[in-house]
């Protein structure tokens, strides 16, 4: 069946029940995970869509964004070790969520993307966008998307 499933989370109760399907999957077919958490870059204009800030201020935003990912990614961890699944964990950083959901897919030879999806409808899909639907329509790898 699978070999290699690459699991992409965000922390929100959604996607933690992507985990536990994932891993579940992962479980049954005793393939090998890949738990990504795309960490974006901070905001450093008012054209991007933040307040100008220091550079020093930036960076260890970035920081804290990073190690709270590594930290999300490391329960994964924790949790397909429970269920005898061996989970590599990995923090991508990127402003392209979708982009490198694939590129990491791609990198890590998987064969499944499992991802959640919000369901947003509507002006809050448009304003939002649908980074599992860019997924969906640019993933040459199957994606399961639990909602």
């Amino acid at each position: 069946m699978y070999k290699r499933i690459l699991i992409a989370t965000d922390g929100s109760p959604l996607s933690n029940k992507a985990v536990d399907h994932g891993l579940a999957l992962a479980a049954l077919s005793g393939a090998t995970v890949i738990a990504l958490k795309v960490v974006p870059r901070y905001p450093r204009s008012y054209f991007e869509g933040g307040v100008p800030v220091d550079l020093n201020d930036a960076k260890r935003i970035e920081a804290q964004w990073a190690s709270a990912a590594q930290v999300m990614v490391d329960r994964v961890k924790a949790e397909g070790g429970a269920q005898g699944v061996t989970v590599k964990p990995v923090v991508a950083k990127s402003d392209l969520v979708a982009e490198a959901v694939i590129s990491a897919a791609k990198k890590h030879k998987c064969e499944l993307i499992v991802m959640a999806s919000h369901g947003r409808k509507g002006i809050k899909r448009l304003l939002l966008g649908s980074e599992t639907q860019h997924v969906l329509t640019h993933s040459h790898i199957p994606v399961l998307v639990l909602r």
